[in-house]
């Protein structure tokens, strides 16, 4: 019986097991029918949805529904509506995962509701968490004195390392401080710096070359000008896979220059840095373990749901300065050499507990099968790549370092802004079709360039046979409107 049901104790909110065996089991039919039917789903839902969105304003109830009426209008009507980023066919922006032992890692996470926030409060699950932030040290290959933390994304991510940068290199006088971006860097960089109190006037973005890769000569120029101006560089933040096209900055070189210079070198591996786990991979990665502290995504890279973001910092002392605290009303830190405390080395105290989604997954799965299907990924962007370059009417613009491509779409006498518009149509066109979810992004002061990430654990063969398939049969009609 649900809670305020007739003749039920009006203050219950505990459930009977039957109930919650009920309620479970409703849930989970409808997640496994959901999960079994991605593939056939339209790739991209209804999204014009103001009016259903208007509609579903309510004032909070007063009592309880049947479970049955709550489910059903969420999967019938509201899931559907919503880009599916979980599909085989979704190659838009930084595909997410979604692996199935993620969601019962959650559940588990959620029902038993142990407190992670201090190592004292669930020292064995704590360790859980420590062991899957040792294990992307080692992965990335820094040093033992690294530590790290889990966090909602690579936006928090960043926003710590900045933190760590600000007070190692500026301490109390943060004004002068300068931080240095490239032209293609993701727009969170600019969030967090903000965040950390390193304001719009002092972010510098930096020039990129042909490949849409951070100039190492252009940063040093602008860290000399800034110098010679009387301010404070202190960070440099490198990409190791642009949102944009996929570039991975000349990482080894600019750890060189930062090295020389004396600056925080942080990499943005959000999109990127996993593919570190692929030995034969890591040459395009050369300089990632160099960095002084490194934005991870598991949630793109091991296929993790959105939601879980990772960063290291290769001195952990550096991490711990940030945050450490201590309060009357707290037990005594451990020995921070010996065990891992979330409390000191992040901003939260009451947290959930985010390890156990990578720990799980990882359990179940183990690293080799993770490493097959990063390289699988990469060899279908190739493939993609070769053969949508092959088209008639495209201009390859950005072939793939890791496993995203951009292009754009011309024809004899075509201006950019007509080659603008022809893209962003075959793009809708494709999209459209259901099978293939394509996006888009602009670059060079206004060059828009469609894009193919491939990254999703569910894209095969199959799905990019699709993709070609259904560009080269919209590309004739693009050039219509």
């Amino acid at each position: 019986m649900i809670p305020g049901a007739a003749g039920d104790d009006p203050a219950n909110l505990e459930l009977s097991v039957d109930d919650m065996r009920r309620l479970g089991e409703d849930a989970l039919a409808r997640v496994l029918a959901h999960v079994a039917s991605i593939g056939a789903q339209p790739v991209r839902g209804e999204i014009a949805a103001a009016e259903l969105c208007a509609a579903m304003r309510e004032a909070a109830p007063e009592h309880g529904a049947p479970i049955e009426t709550v489910l059903d209008p969420l999967f019938r009507d509201w899931i559907p509506r919503s880009f599916t980023t979980p599909a085989p066919g979704y190659m838009a922006y930084i595909p997410g995962g979604g692996l199935y032992p993620a969601a019962v890692a959650d559940f588990i996470s959620a029902a038993t509701n142990r407190f992670t926030g201090l190592w004292q409060a669930a020292p064995a699950l704590v360790q859980l968490e420590a062991n899957v932030l040792d294990w992307f040290r080692q992965w990335m290959s820094f040093p033992p004195e690294t530590r790290g933390l889990l966090t909602t994304g690579g936006s928090m991510a960043a926003f710590n390392a900045v933190l760590c940068a600000r007070e190692r290199h500026l301490g109390r006088d943060v004004r002068p401080g300068v931080l240095y971006l490239s032209t293609q860097a993701h727009h969170s960089l600019e969030k967090a710096a903000k965040l950390a109190g390193v304001f719009r006037d002092r972010v510098r973005h930096v020039a990129v070359d042909a490949q849409y890769r951070m100039r190492v000569d252009a940063l040093l120029d602008a860290v000399r000008e800034d110098r010679a101006a009387g301010l404070a560089p202190f960070m440099v933040v490198s990409s190791a896979g642009t949102t944009n096209t996929g570039a991975v900055d000349p990482l080894d070189a600019i750890a060189d220059a930062c090295a020389a210079e004396g600056l925080w070198h942080h990499v943005d591996g959000a999109y990127g840095a996993f593919f570190h786990l692929c030995p034969e991979l890591r040459p395009i990665l050369a300089g990632l373990p160099r960095a002084d502290s490194l934005t991870l995504d598991p949630h793109k890279g091991l296929f993790l749901p959105y939601g879980t973001g990772a960063l290291l910092v290769r001195d952990g002392a550096a991490l711990r300065a940030v945050h450490g605290m201590s309060a009357g009303y707290l037990p005594a830190t451990p020995d921070l050499d010996e065990f891992y405390d979330p409390g000191q080395y992040g901003p939260d105290l009451s947290r959930g507990f985010p390890g156990l989604r990578v720990w799980l997954c990882l359990k179940v799965f183990g690293a080799a099968r993770f490493r097959a299907a990063l390289a699988e990924k990469r060899n279908l962007a190739e493939q993609a790549c070769r053969r949508i370059a092959a088209l008639p009417g495209i201009v390859m613009t950005a072939p793939p370092h890791l496993s995203l491509f951009a292009f754009h779409v011309t024809r004899p006498g075509a201006t950019r802004a007509e080659e603008n518009l022809a893209t962003a149509a075959l793009l809708e066109r494709v999209t459209r079709r259901g099978r293939v979810m394509l996006t888009g992004c602009t670059v060079d002061g206004g060059r828009f360039l469609g894009r193919v990430c491939v990254l999703s654990f569910r894209t095969r063969q199959a799905h990019v046979d699709a993709c070609v398939e259904d560009v080269a049969q919209e590309l004739p009609f693009v050039w219509e409107a």
